[in-house]
């Protein structure tokens, strides 16, 4: 009864406007008062978890990220993805979706995705005659992978609070990543060959290599990140701070297109918002120590039992809860909320925690790509000059390739397992 009364509160200060970490905190404290319980376990509790090396690869995935985003390397990309995939039906689409698994793999953003490929990609597809809305569409959907493949803040965070291995989540998230994108071009191939989309002359062999050569400084930024922790060279959180390093000296000596003083920025801007999501995390572990103190996912997992024993079964209910949760909820938020509740519940019915916080994570961005909270979509819908509803339309094609991405990865784990057991061996 406590515990519910402590989230109970904590949904109320939620929907006053209270921002998640001072709700989760206000909450918890009360929890300790009403339990009798001395407030320094709060402190206690916070400051332990993020008294870690490996949560300082949050920072560090954060500036590689802003670092790499500006070298302003967009024009390199669109090059580099027109030689790859420019000839298929629906060139331009096929680039845009492409595109997104290259920005994923500099920024991590889902948001950051949208704002730089969008501002170029949209108003040149509806230049080449694509209907304005399948453009914002698009760049929408294809952008839900950002925080799939490496690096990602989110996997940090989940692998923080739900205790499973970053490195085996960072790599966990590669295929299901490239899978997300693959299921979307073979959805735009249908749609562009029904409506009759433009497409490219297929690229020449030079075409081919000077669009590599072009692009790929920001190929080789993921490569780092995997190919280290695939050969032992890295730990995720040494992954991170090459990756920062890498952005730094191509930004500042290579292309030169950094100052020192926008350096200097952005490493402010980076140290500013790393604080305001440790402190949320610092939050988190404390409220996750009082759901377990309570038993509440104990408590949940028995209700499930009692209607199914079947991980199938369980996986759809998680799939249909965290949907509802992401038209809701901004994915980070929720994350941080659900991920101490949920893990030990799906744990308990044998589901691997790596498999599960791909799925969970993934499940959450697609809130973004859903009305009302649709974050990604407001930002297309201003680049693509529509109205929100139009927005909304154009968007509802979009979910069956996604819908059908996310039961692929709910119910084949392999993909996600194949590449962390091959490195770390079977485990969390």
């Amino acid at each position: 009864m406590t515990a519910a009364l402590m989230l109970a509160l904590m949904v109320v200060l939620l929907l006053a406007g209270l921002p998640v970490g001072f709700a989760m905190g206000a909450a918890s404290a009360a929890y300790l008062l009403a339990a009798d319980i001395d407030l320094g376990m709060l402190t206690q509790r916070s400051t332990a978890s993020v008294n870690s090396f490996l949560i300082l690869a949050i920072p560090f995935f954060f500036l590689a990220g802003e670092l790499m985003n500006a070298c302003r390397l967009t024009e390199r990309i669109m090059l580099f993805s027109r030689a790859l995939v420019g000839h298929l039906p629906g060139g331009l689409a096929q680039i845009n979706a492409f595109s997104s698994v290259i920005f994923a793999g500099m920024s991590g953003s889902a948001t950051a995705d949208v704002a730089a490929s969008g501002a170029i990609l949209i108003p040149a597809m509806k230049k080449e005659g694509y209907p304005a809305g399948f453009s914002a569409a698009c760049t929408v959907a294809s952008a839900v992978v950002g925080p799939i493949i490496p690096p990602s803040s989110a996997m940090v965070i989940y692998g923080a609070l739900a205790d499973v291995s970053v490195g085996r989540l960072l790599l966990a998230g590669v295929f299901p990543g490239f899978l997300i994108i693959a299921v979307q071009m073979a959805w735009i191939h249908f749609v562009a060959v029904r409506e009759a989309y433009p497409k490219y002359p297929r690229a020449t062999l030079p075409e081919l290599v000077q669009a590599t050569w072009a692009g790929g400084p920001a190929l080789l930024l993921p490569l780092i990140i995997v190919g280290g922790m695939l050969s032992g060279a890295f730990t995720p959180t040494e992954a991170a701070a090459v990756a920062a390093l890498y952005g730094l000296v191509l930004g500042t000596l290579a292309y030169r297109n950094v100052s020192m003083l926008e350096a200097w920025n952005i490493f402010v801007d980076v140290g500013l918002s790393s604080a305001r999501i440790l402190f949320i995390v610092a939050i988190a572990s404390a409220f996750s120590w009082i759901m377990l103190r309570e038993q509440v996912p104990q408590e949940i997992a028995a209700h499930l039992g009692e209607v199914t024993d079947s991980p199938a079964l369980i996986l759809l209910i998680m799939i249909a809860f965290l949907l509802v949760v992401g038209l809701f909820m901004v994915a980070s938020s929720a994350e941080i909320v659900l991920t101490p509740i949920l893990v030990p519940v799906v744990v308990s019915f044998g589901i691997d925690p790596v498999h599960f916080g791909v799925l969970f994570i993934f499940l959450l961005i697609i809130g973004g790509a859903t009305p009302p909270v649709g974050v990604l979509m407001y930002i297309a819908q201003e680049q693509a000059g529509i109205g929100f509803s139009e927005m909304c339309r154009a968007m509802l094609p979009w979910y069956v390739p996604l819908g059908i991405a996310v039961l692929l990865i709910a119910y084949i784990p392999q993909l996600t397992l194949i590449l962390p057991d091959l490195v770390f061996g079977p485990g969390r």
